[in-house]
């Protein structure tokens, strides 16, 4: 599925968003009609408006409380029924990004159809005055990017599936890759990545997609654990259900570069995407509780628990991001639980030790609609990653600041980045809202290309 908006058209039917309480634009004449279908601007109520012959020639679409955060909301013109055939919008009412109410519709496109078939055809948009179409198309073409390749189930998104996406996405956008598999990741000094995934029939691999020669560099680390059992510490059918989406931080890693590629916003740059893809399984050779591993950096990790597994392989990957010394490292990963429970699915904590990075990112997070919310590196806590037999530990007893200790330990591989930033995500949709429905989702991407500029000019 590819979005898309409609091509201009004289024949465009206009349709007018409007807020609660906002008067009746005064094109469509008398109100009376508006009036006796009882719209008031409630967030996503439709009036169509007939002709005398009751044929339909515009539509009035209410936008709610201008004082609620909800977000894309416009999608809901989309998703309401809207008739067939192609829309504009006639007048943009203060307060509605052009550029958002755009995107919300593309985004509120989107289908999983890989195995339910084609949707049927649904009304169509021209983009709105001043819009950049083609960027606000790259968006969504990459957030649906994101969405397929997390809601598809493991039986056809295990590593090497994950690598021929990856490859393709190279490929069409000029990129190189590389990919190293199974003993090979022994032979190069990545052995906590081969220790997860060495019990799966899939073998485990780090991807390596470069884009640019020149430049400062971003190198972009994605976790891609495939399918997550938990290994010998299973997790138990309640948690492991959605566990297909455990390469959710490779899902948003691939979709971040598409949309960097495509708006040009590698220009200048040189980018590195870096996926280290495995599925955590049983077998009588997978690691186990109590195993001390060496790193790719040479730190000794005691594993306390076989389900974080995670910060595992983004360690090896980001030990080796580390040995060019990039200019600003992003890891993305659906990394703990403790995240969620502090933030809910909405909103990804991120980490940062440099304030001026984090307050771009910040910002950018709330002008792109792509809600993060910054945590700290507490130092207070180091003690809680250090076992007493090894120099890590992947499980920290206790269950406290759970993200906090997971981000202090990725930062440990992190030291040769010049900055480091770390983000949280779930990669999850529980229950449908505006342009985002129940399944995979792209969080964090847009911020970061937001933020770029200033965080890496």
């Amino acid at each position: 599925m590819t979005p898309r908006f409609a091509p201009a058209s004289d024949d465009a039917l206009p349709i007018w968003p409007l807020w609660k309480g906002d008067a009746l634009p005064k094109e469509i004449g008398n109100p009376a009609w508006p009036e006796a279908c009882g719209f008031r601007g409630d967030a996503g109520q439709i009036c169509l408006l007939p002709d005398g012959s009751g044929a339909i020639v515009g539509a009035l679409f209410g936008l709610g409380d201008p004082e609620l955060a909800e977000r894309e909301r416009f999608a809901f013109a989309r998703a309401r029924k809207l008739p067939a055939g192609t829309w504009r919008i006639a007048a943009m009412p203060d307060g509605l990004n052009p550029e958002e109410a755009a995107l919300a519709w593309l985004l509120g496109q989107y289908r999983f159809t890989r195995y339910k078939g084609q949707p049927a055809d649904g009304p169509e948009l021209v983009a709105p005055d001043g819009v950049d179409a083609a960027r606000i198309e790259s968006f969504a073409a990459a957030e649906f990017l994101i969405r397929d390749l997390i809601n598809t189930p493991a039986n056809d998104m295990d590593p090497s599936q994950l690598e021929a996406a990856a490859t393709d996405l190279a490929n069409s956008l000029g990129a190189s890759i590389t990919v190293t598999r199974g003993d090979d990741l022994l032979h190069e000094n990545l052995p906590l990545i081969h220790a997860v995934g060495r019990a799966a029939q899939d073998a485990p691999r780090l991807i390596d997609i470069r884009l640019g020669d020149s430049g400062p560099m971003l190198t972009i680390v994605g976790k891609g654990v495939c399918f997550d059992t938990g290994g010998l510490d299973i997790k138990p059918p309640s948690s492991m259900g959605l566990m297909k989406k455990d390469m959710g931080g490779a899902a948003n890693a691939l979709g971040l570069l598409k949309m960097l590629a495509e708006t040009g916003a590698a220009k200048g740059k040189r980018v590195r995407v870096l996926i280290p893809a495995v599925e955590n399984s049983i077998a009588g050779n997978a690691f186990r509780p109590g195993d001390v591993l060496t790193s790719r950096l040479g730190l000794t990790v005691e594993v306390n628990n076989t389900d974080a597994e995670g910060r595992l392989v983004l360690a090896d990957a980001m030990a080796l991001a580390c040995e060019e010394s990039p200019d600003l490292m992003i890891s993305l990963a659906t990394l703990t639980g403790a995240a969620r429970v502090a933030l809910g699915p909405d909103i990804p904590p991120f980490y940062c030790d440099d304030d001026a990075t984090a307050l771009a990112l910040a910002k950018a997070a709330k002008t792109a609609r792509d809600p993060l919310w910054r945590m700290p590196f507490w130092p207070a806590y180091e003690g809680r990653i250090e076992p007493q037999i090894a120099d890590l530990d992947n499980a920290p007893a206790g269950g406290m600041a759970g993200s906090i200790t997971a981000a202090l330990f990725l930062r440990r591989f992190a030291g040769k980045a010049q900055r480091y930033i770390h983000l949280d995500i779930y990669g999850w949709q529980p229950a449908a809202a505006p342009a985002r429905p129940k399944g995979g989702i792209g969080q964090g991407p847009r911020a970061i290309l937001t933020a770029l500029p200033d965080m890496l000019p």
